[in-house]
Order: C-alpha cells, then sequence, then structure tokens
C-alpha cells in the first residue's frame, strides 16, 4: 500500500517538471530576399496637372453708367449673339437729362444766331460810322462765344444721348454666360460686373504649377511637342503649345497659372469647362541609378540601401 502511493508521487512530481521545462527553440526559417541590379543609364520622367478648358477672351460686362436694375434677360450658361440685349436698367432719369440736354442746345443755338445777327448789324453801324472799333471787337467776342456755347452744348447733348442708350447692356461678342453676378431690383454702379462672357474662338487648357516648375516652364513658352492633353474619359491626346504664364502666384493657392493653346482644330471640338490632363514630358537626366521606393531607408538622416555582394 505505501509502495503504490510512493510511486504516484513521485509519477507526478515527474509530469509537473516535465510540464515546467522550456521547450527546445524550432529551426529559423530561411527568409527570401528580393533583389535587382541595378545601373545607372538615362531616364526621363514626366509630371501631370489637373486643368481645365477655358476661353482666351473672357469679359466682365457691367453697365457704362449707375443706374438700378430692370431685367434681365440671360442666364447661366446661355448663349448669346453679338449686339445681343442682356440686361436693361430704369431708363427714366438719363431719358430726363437727354432732354434736358436737348433743350440746352436749343437755347445755345438761339443765342448763336441773335449774337451773329447782331454782329452784322454792328459791322454795317461801323462802316458808316456810328459806332466805334471797341464797340464791333465787342460784338465779334459775343458771337464767338455764342458759337462756343453752342458747341459745347451740342457735345453735351451727345453726351447724353449715349448715356441713355447704355442704358441696356448689349453683348460685345457672341460666346457662352459663365457667371451672373446681378439680379432684377439691385441698383449697381458704373462699371460693376453684371455678368460674364467667354467669348467664341480660341480655347486656353489653364492648369496651375507650383514654384518649383516655373522657371523650367518659362523657357519652354511658344515650343511646341512638349506638353499633352488628354480630356476625361477620352483616350485622344491633344498637342499642346505653352503660351503664357503668370507672373506673381495666386495669393491663395501660392501658384502659378498656366495657359497653354490647343490650337485651331481643336479648339472647335473642346467645350468650356471640360476637364483634362496635362502632360509635361521632362528632359532625360544624363546618368542616374533607378531605385524602388521600398528599398530605401533612413540611416543618420541620409538615404541608405542594402547592398548584395
Amino acid at each position: 500500500m505505501r509502495s503504490s502511493i510512493r510511486t504516484g508521487v513521485v509519477g507526478s512530481l515527474a509530469l509537473i517538471l516535465v510540464a515546467c521545462s522550456r521547450p527546445e527553440p524550432g529551426v529559423e526559417p530561411v527568409r527570401a530576399v528580393r533583389t535587382q541590379v541595378v545601373s545607372v543609364a538615362p531616364t526621363s520622367a514626366s509630371v501631370e496637372f489637373a486643368a481645365d478648358v477655358r476661353s482666351r477672351v473672357e469679359s466682365r460686362l457691367g453697365f457704362r453708367v449707375g443706374g438700378k436694375v430692370v431685367e434681365r434677360r440671360v442666364g447661366l450658361g446661355d448663349r448669346v449673339g453679338a449686339g445681343q440685349a442682356l440686361a436693361r436698367l430704369d431708363p427714366a432719369d438719363l431719358r430726363l437729362a437727354q432732354e434736358a440736354a436737348a433743350a440746352a442746345l436749343v437755347a445755345a443755338e438761339a443765342n448763336e444766331a441773335q449774337a451773329l445777327a447782331d454782329l452784322r448789324r454792328f459791322r454795317e453801324l461801323r462802316e458808316q460810322g456810328f459806332i466805334s472799333g471797341a464797340e464791333l471787337e465787342r460784338r465779334e467776342t459775343a458771337a464767338k462765344s455764342a458759337q462756343a456755347q453752342t458747341l459745347q452744348a451740342r457735345a453735351q447733348a451727345g453726351a447724353q444721348g449715349n448715356q441713355a442708350g447704355y442704358a441696356v447692356l448689349t453683348a460685345p461678342a457672341a460666346g457662352v454666360i459663365t457667371a451672373v453676378e446681378a439680379e432684377p431690383g439691385m441698383v449697381m454702379s458704373a462699371g460693376a460686373t453684371v455678368v460674364r462672357l467667354a467669348h467664341d474662338g480660341p480655347r486656353d487648357i489653364v492648369f496651375s504649377v507650383p514654384e518649383d516648375r516655373i522657371a523650367g516652364l518659362r523657357a519652354l513658352v511658344g515650343h511646341a511637342g512638349v506638353l499633352s492633353a488628354r480630356l476625361w474619359g477620352s483616350p485622344e491626346v491633344i498637342p499642346l503649345v505653352l503660351r503664357e504664364v503668370a507672373a506673381a502666384a495666386d495669393p491663395v493657392t501660392r501658384t502659378f497659372l498656366v495657359k497653354a493653346d490647343a490650337g485651331s482644330r481643336a479648339s472647335a471640338a473642346l467645350k468650356l469647362g471640360q476637364s483634362a490632363t496635362v502632360r509635361l514630358d521632362l528632359p532625360a537626366a544624363p546618368a542616374a541609378v533607378r531605385l524602388p521606393l521600398a528599398a530605401l531607408r533612413e540611416e543618420r538622416g541620409e538615404s541608405a540601401v542594402w547592398i548584395v555582394r
């Protein structure tokens, strides 16, 4: 009986010691390393920019006189023709000023006729010796003054007639309305923008570039074959000619506006506001090593790579 108990205790202790012992470490698997043979060779690169299609000429149209807007005849996106009426001011005050100028002209013409008639009579009196030469000179001066007043009144009447005509805002050329900034009932000052008109004709593809690209782009102005554009949703590639680079950066985005000419044939198919991707092909570098980004690491503030010998 005692021997069996003693055997059980020894077996339990053996199991406990086996359970507490550290397992032997396994064999570390051999990990594969991906390598690449690199060499120095000329490389070429390209950059892409988001762009949109705009009219080369876009005018901010406003009335040449101030007044209250009583009618706006066009809306956003409307196509208009040259000379078409776009908006109209209340013409009451302008018409009254025109009538006043016309009345002043009639009075000036009457005064001129009277002064010329008096001059003719005084010349006859001078020939007969009834008046002095000084009196005749005063009458001649009065006649010249009356003639000058007539010219002034006639010019003022013409200006007031033009002012009355300015109550109707017309399109200077055919195009598309791209913005509306006034509504009926608003009181507009002279020159304030009412609508914006994108003229028909040449189209530009416009995009913005950061400051570090400006120096290179300025050297490419007028050169063909450097830029190309692809409209979103279309596989066609349109060659561009760099036409203009902004002299100053945008105060908000701090980027420079660049305009490229799409050519007369391509401009006819481009629609205002279309989105496009502009591609700039950079010149090949004389000697460079191309590495995958995953192969680079940082060590002591410098870029480093592993080399397998």
